[in-house]
């Protein structure tokens, strides 16, 4: 693997497609989640999942172990206890509810990011944003009245997911410094790993057969979404801005709503439907609009820039 230090420029083209990659791996998660729980119960399938994603970046970083010190450890450690609170709550949530609807909830995080950073740390919320907030409350009401169940149990953990994975984000560029990403990276599975052997100790282990199914639903889960996701990411998302990434990021929950229609064979009502659509446009309307006012104001500095010459 390169370097995360590595200075090789990396054109906006092939960015986007790592980053939508990414975004088509992370869909599959949702999909690979709820088949290997049709054999693995939830709480072990997260446990085996990051222990196995842990024994593999351990690996990965053998010839790097040398340079983990106790500060790499500490941060490690505290960005891992949110991505545990967050995937906890995912496989919880996905057990609960269709994919279809979890994916949407998950990606409310892009919201959540600015609200958690107004609440504690008094960070200013644009009206861009809280537009937003408003527009996914009403696809909030959407889901919670459509569907036999309306807004369940399951749907309810997926927010509350969503609501962790921000907290992870926030964690990540509030904790970490320049840390080795991948020594990083294996102490956060390391520690979602021990979380969930501590969970599964104090929770009754309900008797289970892991077949060939939820076996290679394990591996992808393990390999695709998490230690090849977080490569990616890291790699290239540094090659374009934060908006553009953003934007990129929503197209997650479309794949997972097309895995959840045409292989698990999910229906949506019109009013869970339009639940969803209206989330969407919540998180993406606003990324959208932030990025044509970045490419405005580039446009205008160029015009100046030309005009003083």
């Amino acid at each position: 693997m390169n370097d995360v230090h590595e200075t090789r420029a990396v054109s906006q083209g092939k960015a986007t497609a790592m980053l939508i990659l990414t975004t088509v791996m992370w869909g599959g998660s949702f999909l690979f989640t709820k088949i290997g729980m049709r054999e693995i119960p939830p709480l072990q399938f997260y446990f085996f999942r990051f222990a196995l994603a842990a024994f593999l970046m351990g690996v990965i970083c053998i010839p790097r172990l040398t340079r983990l010190n106790r500060d790499t450890v500490r941060r490690g450690a505290l960005v891992g206890l949110a991505l545990a609170s967050a995937n906890l709550m995912f496989v919880l949530g996905v057990s609960g509810t269709t994919i279809s609807r979890a994916g949407y909830l998950n990606n409310l995080f892009v919201l959540f990011v600015p609200l958690l950073s107004f609440l504690f740390w008094r960070e200013r919320l644009d009206r861009i944003t809280a537009g937003g907030i408003a527009v996914a409350l009403v696809g909030l009401w959407f889901l919670a009245s459509g569907g036999a169940e309306g807004f369940n149990r399951g749907d309810l953990l997926s927010t509350i997911c969503a609501v962790f994975i921000a907290g992870q984000i926030i964690a990540v560029s509030r904790v970490l410094r320049d840390d080795d990403v991948y020594l990083v990276t294996f102490v956060q599975f390391a520690t979602v790993a021990l979380v969930g052997a501590l969970v599964t100790m104090v929770m009754p282990w309900p008797p289970f057969t892991m077949g060939a199914s939820g076996a290679w639903s394990l591996v992808y889960c393990a390999i695709f979404p998490t230690i090849i996701c977080f490569t990616l990411q890291n790699a290239f998302q540094r090659y374009t801005t934060p908006t553009r990434a953003g934007l990129i990021y929503t197209l997650d929950p479309i794949w997972s709503m097309l895995a959840g229609v045409f292989i698990l064979g999910e229906r949506l009502t019109p009013q869970e439907l339009a639940g969803c659509m209206l989330i969407l446009l919540a998180v993406a309307g606003p990324l959208a609009l932030r990025l044509y006012l970045e490419q405005r104001r580039r446009r205008l500095y160029r015009l100046d820039d030309a005009g003083q010459v």
